[in-house]
């Protein structure tokens, strides 16, 4: 039986102390890993069953080289060049992020589906814009039958993400229907 009062707490000294029932343990307040010698005594004690949760974003473009968007086509010329399969095979939906300067930090393969639609969940695509520190966020999905207007459920995703970057202050710029030739853009549409 554990102490349910034994999580970390915040104490003016130098460490955080966790306690348990059969002994305690110092960890930094810095987030610094555990020190190597404390391991098989966590291993032993199922309180310390957690995993790690690591966050990262690794650019490889340098700053001077990243691309602008400044329009609804210079985001359309990006999706094309990043899109991972034919147009017209089956239905995916991308993300890319951008900084305040519009500038492409990457971009994020969201979901891939079937020939008639895809599922997405806006904690995935918030979650890649945040480890990218992105202020901007555009997104296109495709359309393999070529129909250029936007279904029910792309209106109802967009405007769900929409909300949810407004909470994060992340600013969702655009969302591109692609097909094969040509793109529908929400903001040109006026639909965002």
């Amino acid at each position: 039986h554990r102490d349910l009062h034994s999580f970390p707490t915040r104490r003016s000294s130098d460490l955080t102390m966790i306690k348990t029932t059969h002994c305690k343990l110092q960890f930094p307040k810095d987030g610094n890993t555990i020190p190597e010698e404390m391991l098989p005594r966590m291993k032993e004690d199922p309180i310390f069953c957690v995993s790690e949760i690591e966050i990262s974003y690794s650019p490889v473009v340098k700053s001077s080289e990243r691309i602008t968007i400044t329009s609804s086509a210079d985001a359309e010329r990006v999706f094309r060049k990043i899109w991972g399969q034919p147009i017209e095979l089956r239905e995916c939906f991308y993300a890319l992020f951008l900084n305040r300067a519009n500038k492409v930090l990457g971009y994020y393969l969201v979901s891939v589906g079937g020939i008639t639609g895809t599922v997405v969940d806006p904690r995935c695509v918030y979650q890649a814009a945040l480890k990218a520190s992105a202020t901007g966020i555009l997104l296109a999905h495709n359309h393999p039958s070529g129909n250029p207007q936007p279904s029910d459920a792309d209106i109802q995703i967009t405007k769900k993400l929409k909300e949810a970057g407004q909470l994060l202050d992340i600013n969702l710029l655009d969302h591109l229907i692609l097909m094969p030739e040509g793109y529908t853009s929400f903001a040109d549409e006026g639909m965002l």
